[in-house]
């Protein structure tokens, strides 16, 4: 897996300061799409484990809340790997820190198809799913672009055996 930036203070990508990871490689190419150069997955940097180790750093600190994966496509099967052993070390140092990811998929076909899925799933706290739709664009919506998309709880859907959708606490 390749990413094509890592950002240690974020503060548009989940609730409080965290850590966001781009990766590299997407097949969707959502029209209108932000982040159009992370579409190759030979873009970037080379992901490793002096990245891993470099991003448990980043994580250290008390206010940062936890790590975001973007891209790119951080589900795409060729990237799923690298997030999976990354999700597992950061929950293994980290295990106040929340996981959240965005995702160009629907959860419903993910957990049809993909074979790592149903464990790196378990790892996030916040799914966003669902392709940007430039026609459904919303400016205001939290946390997505557009209105199809979806933040889920996915410990609670995971729990229940069905969508639950993220309520933001005070």
């Amino acid at each position: 897996m390749n990413y094509a930036e890592l950002k240690s203070h974020d503060i548009a990508n989940g609730p409080g300061v965290r850590v966001s990871l781009f990766v590299s490689g997407c097949t969707h190419h959502c029209k209108d799409c932000f982040n159009k150069e992370a579409w190759d997955f030979d873009y970037g940097k080379p992901f490793d484990q002096g990245v891993i180790d470099h991003i448990l750093e980043l994580l250290k600190p008390a206010y940062i809340k936890g790590i975001t994966y973007l891209g790119g496509e951080p589900l795409d099967p060729r990237n799923q790997p690298a997030l999976l052993e990354l999700s597992r070390q950061i929950q293994a140092a980290y295990p106040e820190k929340s996981i959240w990811c965005f995702t160009g998929y629907v959860l419903e076909d993910l957990l049809e198809r993909e074979a790592v899925i149903p464990e790196l799933l378990t790892y996030f706290d916040v799914l966003v799913d669902g392709p940007f739709i430039a026609e459904q664009k919303n400016l205001r919506l939290k946390f997505r672009g557009s209105e199809n998309q979806r933040l889920l709880d996915m410990k609670k859907t995971l729990s229940c055996g069905s969508a639950v959708l993220w309520e933001d606490s005070p």
